[in-house]
């Protein structure tokens, strides 16, 4: 060991002699293998080497300290060990790990986590685990449609989970995600309930479930100008890592007294996923890659404005947002929407890996699961009509149903067969017993069956013996609010507002061209030579220029109000997961747009200033430059506040305005305070728009040149009276102030600046309070008599329009977009990324086509160009309807396009929205009667009864409304 100098891999040894021996032409075979024999030894010498000297470093280095194999640049093939900062990655080490741990992720997955759990089961450490139990659960809330409410949504009897994968399936509408939030604590406080959920026989006061328990929801809810990397670093980076660190720190040290020498990739995957506040986390790496997101990590997220990544892979960064964290407990709601069935099966395979190695509670709800993905499951829950009527083991859920009477065919899937078992329509095709005359089974009847069944009886046998909490492991609960502390989750919020408005800067750009615009007008309006100064009349003037500059300050901050509403439904999310609290999100709101105001005030007065002719002296430009900053950050304070009470896209503006009206109102200029009514005079002092404009008058007043000043001696100033004697002030500036009701003493200035600061606190500390307190805005209940159509005959029958069939055909379509600037940054050098290549296809009518394929794979985006929906990008290749070249403003009013993203308007029923549709998409020539047969007939083709979420179905009934 002594003679070994280098710590490579390659063979480079301190012996002279042995490197002779072993590169000698006329050494034999046994010189040979003496040579790789040595050689391995060293290797382990090596590992030894590295080992040993992190084991001397103290705990809080040792446990940042790893080793990594990689590639050394001294020869092909050359592999050495380099001790690396784990909490100080860069992307090519984090690729190298993965890709060692994980060569080929379907594969490998299963090995990592074994190969972890054995490392803390040979040292003895017990990894937490989490049991749920809910008895006598029922959640009511009060819903109206037509005349009727629907008070109970679930009525659940009992239940328990325990590091075991659980399957929850049932119709659209039957509870699932009632049940879901129930179990996470995550339900909205407007609902009752009653019954008693426990985790560990804790009940949600004595921790904290929303740690505890990971929700993730059906809806997918994004910052659309993050990268999915980005997006998964935020969320990683706030929730943090829980218990890991000191489970790592408790596992070295007994490791270390035992002698115990780890596997070096798994002790550096194991540190650098324990490090707390990384903005590189080893973790998100990991989860892309189980996610399949690693092809697209770079790519922005999008939203309906912005192109991004497709809906299959927005659905995988939904639940990669918290598999990222540490929790124990996950509950996941439809998380296979928008993904193709093999895609599915993979996801819920590594999800069972975690459960099943990791002792992690899970439940997943599903609609159709294919038969391989069902099979994953342990346990099965089906809900139907809001009750519970199975619950346990995923291979006894056939024999209850042939107990009843029931039975699954062959043919069919299992999963399949429970949606349609319970349903009425669907339940007589599955009868077994000829022997007895079939009869509609109810949901309360298979309820009663169950709990005389088998499975029912030894589940409440199980929970009939309570909980033992003194067998709860001590981190198995989470008991603190936030991941991380507040310095760094201030941090994290800061880092990401900044990217936002590096991502926007198009916005901010405009918002700069557009008052530099308006100033350019305003100082032409209020040129320097037709602006007169000695004179009561001459005030008028450079009042009206104080107002117009004061006005396009204040409307600059109007874009605050919509910038704050859009991100708002991402806010809720993220605060309701506690990944931050609300300070936490509006700091740094209020701060990074400081730099803004001051920019902004710069370039107005810069440009309007000297031009218009205000007092030339050098500290009146900057106190009216001040005054403006102060107005600016008050303004996009009070539009903050109100979007944050709104919370609605249509009612914020209309309150904005409102108070906007108000303020200009009270504020002095329109109104003078003397006019105003003595029960009114309250307005004028607690209008903000009040303190701007004597702040800004104040200072261009009382200027020397307005005070009209002589010398009747070298020594011995002489004042000259106002002129205007009805005006009882002393000089010309003084008067005009007094004429419009401002205040005349020079005091008044930092009085006004100081109230403007005070506002702009008090807004932001409202707007801090209103994202604390108050709910996301839900969709106003719509109320009505009950008649859903005056002539109800209507819908006994429905009609289908004529209309002449048409074929679509494609030829060679390519679609093409400019290359983001991420992959160019990357290296790439072509200037256009191709989606499409050369796709032909043609659609008969009469033939109904499927598009299928992977997500990500392009149907989407084909779809959108062979409807003509891409605004962006370039598309070539032929595209003709029966053999005539496509023109799209014709094309469009044949054809009905059904997108995947539910864009609805949210204030209108069900019905409303189709009878919109019939109206505008159907000829003028088809009468009013015809349109409402049409209607219901398509109401009666999609479904039965329309539940108000169906909005994918809506979607499809509207394209369908055509003729």
């Amino acid at each position: 060991m002594g003679s070994t100098t280098s710590l490579s891999r390659s063979g480079s040894f301190g012996s002279r002699s042995l490197r002779d021996a072993a590169f000698d032409g006329g050494a034999g075979s046994q010189a040979a293998g003496h040579f790789e024999f040595q050689r391995s030894t060293t290797e382990d010498d090596e590992d030894e080497l590295k080992w040993a000297a992190i084991e001397r470093l103290p705990t809080y280095d040792r446990l940042r300290k790893g080793v990594l194999k990689h590639v050394a640049g001294g020869g092909a093939g050359e592999v050495e060990l380099q001790e690396i900062d784990v909490g100080k990655l860069g992307g090519t080490e984090r690729k190298l790990l993965i890709e060692s741990l994980l060569k080929v992720a379907e594969e490998d997955n299963e090995k990592l986590l074994r190969r972890i759990r054995h490392r803390t089961d040979v040292v003895g450490i017990k990894i937490p685990t989490v049991e749920i139990r809910f008895e006598g659960l029922s959640v009511e809330g009060d819903g109206y449609v037509g005349v009727s409410s629907l008070p109970t949504l679930l009525n659940f009897v009992v239940n328990t989970f325990q590091f075991r994968m659980t399957l929850l399936l049932g119709p659209p509408g039957s509870g699932k995600t009632t049940l879901l939030k129930a179990l996470s604590g995550k339900l909205d406080n407007n609902l009752r309930v009653s019954g008693r959920v426990t985790y560990c026989g804790h009940e949600f006061h004595e921790f904290v479930p929303q740690r505890t328990c990971a929700y993730i929801s059906q809806q997918e809810c994004h910052l659309g100008e993050l990268t999915v990397r980005e997006t998964l670093e935020f969320s990683g980076r706030c929730l943090g890592v829980g218990t890991k660190y000191d489970l790592l720190a408790e596992l070295s040290r007994r490791e270390k007294e035992a002698g115990i020498k780890p596997d070096l990739e798994v002790d550096a995957f194991m540190k650098a996923t324990s490090v707390t506040g990384q903005e590189n986390h080893l973790v998100v790496d990991y989860v892309m890659k189980l996610l399949g997101l690693d092809i697209c990590a770079d790519i922005i997220v999008g939203n309906e404005m912005r192109r991004g990544i497709s809906g299959g892979q927005k659905k995988r960064v939904t639940t990669g947002e918290m598999l990222v964290g540490p929790a124990k407990v996950f509950m996941m709601d439809e998380i296979s929407t928008g993904l193709d069935s093999s895609t599915t099966y993979q996801i819920v395979r590594f999800m069972k890996q975690m459960v099943h190695i990791m002792d992690i509670t899970m439940v997943i709800s599903l609609l159709q699961p294919a038969p391989e993905t069902y099979e994953l499951f342990d346990n099965i829950i089906l809900i139907s009509e809001n009750q519970i009527v199975y619950q346990g083991p995923r291979d006894n859920v056939l024999d209850f149903f042939e107990y009843v009477g029931f039975k699954c065919p062959e043919r069919k899937g299992v999963a399949d067969f429970l949606q349609e078992v319970t349903s009425k329509n669907d339940q007589k095709q599955y009868w077994s017993k000829p022997e007895e005359t079939y009869r509609y089974i109810s949901v309360p009847d298979f309820v009663m069956f169950f709990n005389s069944f088998l499975t029912g009886k030894k589940l409440d046998e199980e929970l009939a013996v309570p909980y033992d909490r003194s067998s709860t492991h001590p981190a198995a609960l989470v008991k603190e609010r936030y991941g991380i502390s507040n310095k760094d989750l201030l941090k994290a919020c800061f880092l990401r507002e900044m990217l936002l408005i590096k991502r926007n800067a198009f916005l901010y750009i405009f918002k700069t061209m557009q008052l530099t615009i308006m100033s350019i007008i305003c100082m032409t309006m209020f040129f320097r030579t037709t602006m007169h100064v000695g004179h009561l009349g001459d005030g008028n003037k450079f009042y009206g220029a104080l107002f117009c500059s004061l006005l396009n300050i204040m409307f600059n901050g109007v874009s605050e109000l919509m910038l704050t509403t859009q991100r708002l439904p991402v806010f809720y999310k993220e605060r309701d997961s506690l990944l931050y609290p609300a300070w936490a999100f509006a700091l740094p709101i209020w701060v990074l747009r400081v730099p803004i105001s001051f920019g902004e005030s710069l370039i107005w007065i810069s440009l309007t200033y000297y031009t218009i002719g205000f007092a030339p002296s050098v500290d009146r430009y900057f106190k009216q430059f001040l005054a403006f900053v102060c107005i600016n950050q008050m303004a996009q304070g009070l539009f903050r506040s109100i979007a944050a009470v709104a919370r609605s896209v249509v009612i914020a503006p209309v309150i904005g305005m409102f108070t906007l009206l108000v303020v200009f109102v009270l504020g002095g200029f329109i109104i003078a305070k003397d006019d105003i009514q003595p029960w009114l005079i309250w307005g004028y002092y607690i209008s903000p728009m009040m303190y701007g404009q004597n702040a800004i008058v104040i200072n261009e007043f009382l200027h020397e040149r307005w005070s009209d000043n002589t010398t009747l001696f070298m020594w011995l100033p002489l004042l000259q009276p106002n002129p205007d004697p009805r005006i009882l002030e002393a000089t010309i500036g003084k008067a005009i102030l007094k004429v419009r009701g401002m205040f005349v003493e020079n005091k008044w200035y930092w009085i006004s600046i100081g109230a403007l600061i005070g506002f702009t606190m008090i807004y932001n500390i409202c707007f801090v309070i209103a994202l604390t307190y108050l709910d996301r805005k839900l969709s106003i209940s719509s109320h009505s008599n009950g008649n859903v159509s005056p002539d109800e005959e209507s819908r006994k029958k429905g009609m289908v329009l004529p209309f002449q069939p048409l074929s679509l055909a494609f030829k060679n379509v390519n679609y093409y977009v400019d290359m983001p600037a991420e992959m160019k940054s990357q290296g790439v050098e072509e200037e256009r990324l191709q989606l499409l290549h050369n796709v032909s296809g043609a659609f008969r009518p009469g033939v109904l086509t499927a598009l299928v394929g992977v997500s990500g794979a392009g149907k989407t985006t084909l779809m959108d160009v062979l409807a003509g929906r891409k605004t962006g990008g370039y598309t070539d290749g032929s595209i003709n309807i029966s053999g005539y070249a496509k023109n799209q403003r014709t094309f469009a009013r044949i054809s009905g396009y059904c997108e995947q993203n539910d864009i609805h308007s949210p204030r209108i029923t069900v019905y409303e929205s189709l009878l919109h549709s019939a109206w505008m998409r159907l000829s003028k020539n088809v009468n009013k009667q015809d349109r409402m047969v049409v209607l219901f007939g398509v109401i009666e083709i999609k479904h039965d009864s329309i539940f108000f979420k169906f909005t994918n179905l809506i979607a499809c009934c509207r394209c369908s409304l055509k003729k």
